[in-house]
């Protein structure tokens, strides 16, 4: 036995290397690297073993890497399964040869190669393979995404769940959307036998009961508290903030609510004169209304208009006005003309000037509500301040409303000509923003037998002029007296810089086309230089850009196929008409939505007065609405159309 450990007793022997798998497991994990240069003699040197072989294993003699398996890599510490070493940046250089099968390569690397081919000898190679061999485990992304990486993959989501690559229209998209949400919200809402369902009805209850206890206990001091919060706040964005405060914080149970009618109406209010105070753009308004927080605070608004007062239902009419245009809200002023019907009663002359203001200014008609402004405003004429008989005038003719009763009372209040008189600065109210204000206005009737005395603007003029020329009704002797008062402005300059001197004149030019030839017997044309000072002013070209829409540049490109010899943007006694046959003396006019109502689609007192005027200057008119070339289809019944409605005028 002896001999087989000592076979060469006279010879000294390396001590073989004895293999243990938890040092081995233990074993640090380094990279496989390379020692110091070493010089060229030096690797000349072999050393030599018991054996007297060489003893400078390499490599590539000991074990070859293209041949290793991957636990043996992992043993030699070419492969990382735990993920303590750095990661490569780049693809390593391939090594010297000078460097192989040298002393000089780490020694550590050296004895786990020898045990490598130690272990393959042996065959223990699959049992050391299972103690080093562990599953990869993947790193967990710690990586925080952000509130923008959420929508990024929420919309991304939503692109792959729909294809678009085919022609869908936004509206069949939108459709797609919300009935797939239906169909959640339903799939959840009658789980548990409906029990989320129905919590959600009651939740949603009891949130609109909260904001909508007007009438319950109140705190006087919180309201107080909130309004002076809401009137001193400096832009419409801080307005809303805090009313949306106020609205979550009763959501979630504060009572009583200091939500009070008041506060609410004083909330758009004043949204809508920061708004107004800063020249808000009306794109950025628009999309202000859209807001959450605002969808909110008006649907509640909607909620309190029975509760509030007169004033409270005013300044809420003329808040959507200025916040929403002609293009929101017209369930809202709906809404606010049958309420406002049944407080009419209660209106003053501010009252009714602005609510039918701001009805006009939305384009929104609404006959039975201003039949009822007229009867209330003819009772209260004696109230009347110059700027709200002049805007409710204009209100009446823009929407081409019947206002005889109103016109009657004025003949009968201001009938001598002593009643009217100038006012010769260059006074620019805008009587629907400033002359609202918080606090309602007793209604004081002047006594019958001191007559009310109207000292009217430039600008009010030119509105109550225009109105009846609209109406046509420069007969009536309230015209009469307030057209003579123009002799006063003779030697008044207009400037052609400022845009109100131009409405002025635009707007007392067409009035006076209208005398000359609709009226010529009432002799009340003017004359003179101030007639062409009137007429040279109204054709600055400052404020009279033409702008072409698309609708009429469709039908433009479809008139050149009539044949016909058009000419288009014809100008005729200061209004511009869209196509004409000069030979044939047709006028073709291409009304867009700005010349209706638009929720009854009836012709605008502009619309009215123009055609009038056309066709009372010899031209055969011809009228082309939206409204009638929408529902055609296809180019050729388009022009089929245009045909057909030129046909009488052509023979």
């Amino acid at each position: 036995m002896e001999f087989l450990v000592k076979p060469f007793p006279s010879q000294t022997y390396i001590k073989p290397f004895i293999f243990i798998p938890k040092q081995v497991h233990n074993l640090p994990l380094v990279k496989l690297r390379v020692g110091f240069p070493i010089p060229k003699q030096m690797l000349e040197l072999p050393g030599r073993n018991c054996l007297g072989r060489d003893t400078s294993i390499g490599t590539r003699n000991a074990v070859n890497d293209d041949q290793l398996e991957e636990w043996e890599l992992e043993f030699v510490g070419e492969l990382d399964p735990f993920g303590y070493q750095a990661p490569k940046k780049r693809k390593r250089e391939e090594k010297s040869r000078l460097l192989e099968d040298t002393e000089g390569m780490d020694w550590c690397l050296k004895a786990r190669k020898m045990a490598v081919k130690s272990i393959e000898a042996r065959g223990l190679t699959h049992k050391v393979e299972d103690l080093i061999t562990v599953k990869k485990k993947k790193k967990k992304n710690k990586k925080r995404f952000t509130i923008k990486d959420k929508i990024n993959k929420e919309s991304k989501e939503i692109e792959e769940d729909f294809n678009f690559g085919e022609d869908i229209g936004l509206k069949d998209f939108d459709n797609i959307i919300d009935d797939g949400m239906y169909q959640l919200r339903e799939k959840v809402g009658m789980m548990a036998g409906g029990m989320f369902l129905e919590k959600k009805e009651k939740a949603m209850n009891e949130f609109v009961q909260k904001l909508a206890q007007f009438s319950g206990p109140s705190d006087h001091k919180k309201e107080v508290n909130l309004n002076k919060a809401i009137i001193q706040a400096q832009t419409a964005e801080e307005v809303l903030e805090i009313t949306a405060e106020m609205i979550m914080a009763v959501g979630k149970g504060l009572s009583p609510s200091p939500l009070s009618p008041l506060n609410i109406a004083t909330a758009l209010h004043r949204i809508a004169k920061n708004m107004e105070k800063v020249s808000m753009m009306n794109t950025r308004r628009l999309a202000f209304a859209r807001k959450r927080e605002m969808s909110m605070l008006i649907g509640i608004a909607m909620t309190a208009l029975p509760e509030c007062s007169a004033q409270g239902i005013s300044n809420i009419s003329w808040a959507l006005s200025k916040i929403g245009g002609d293009l929101l809200f017209l369930s809202e002023m709906d809404r606010v003309a049958e309420v406002a019907l049944t407080k009419v009663k209660e209106f003053n002359s501010q009252n009714v000037a602005n609510i039918a203001g701001a009805f006009a200014t939305m384009r929104h008609s609404v006959p039975d509500l201003f039949v009822e402004l007229a009867k209330r405003a003819s009772v209260i004429i004696h109230s009347f301040h110059e700027q709200e008989l002049a805007q409710l005038l204009w209100a009446f003719a823009s929407l081409n409303e019947p206002a005889d009763t109103l016109l009657q009372a004025m003949d009968t209040v201001f009938k001598n000509a002593n009643q009217f008189k100038c006012c010769l600065s260059h006074y620019t109210s805008n009587c629907d923003e400033e002359s609202i204000v918080e606090n309602s206005r007793d209604i004081k009737f002047r006594e019958v037998s001191d007559p009310p005395v109207l000292t009217l603007s430039r600008y009010q003029l030119g509105n109550i002029a225009w109105s009846y020329a609209v109406f046509r009704k420069v007969d009536r002797i309230f015209f009469s007296h307030a057209w003579k008062t123009l002799s006063s402005f003779e030697e008044q300059r207009i400037s052609e810089q400022y845009r109100g001197d131009i409405m002025f004149v635009s707007q007392v030019h067409l009035v006076n086309q209208c005398l000359k030839l609709e009226y010529p017997h009432l002799q009340l044309s003017l004359r003179g230089d101030f007639e062409e000072k009137i007429v040279h002013t109204g054709k600055t070209k400052r404020f009279n850009q033409k702008t072409t829409s698309s609708f009429q540049k469709e039908v433009a490109r479809l008139l050149v196929s009539t044949g016909l010899d058009w000419v288009r943007e014809y100008s005729l006694d200061g209004y511009t008409v869209d196509a004409v046959l000069i030979d044939k003396k047709v006028a073709l006019e291409i009304d867009g939505p700005t010349h209706f109502s638009r929720n009854s689609g009836t012709p605008l007192g502009h619309t009215i007065l123009k055609r009038r005027h056309i066709a009372a200057s010899g031209w055969k008119f011809v009228s082309l609405s939206y409204q009638e070339w929408e529902e055609l289809e296809g180019d050729l019944e388009q022009l089929e159309y245009l045909r057909k409605i030129l046909k009488d005028h052509l023979c």
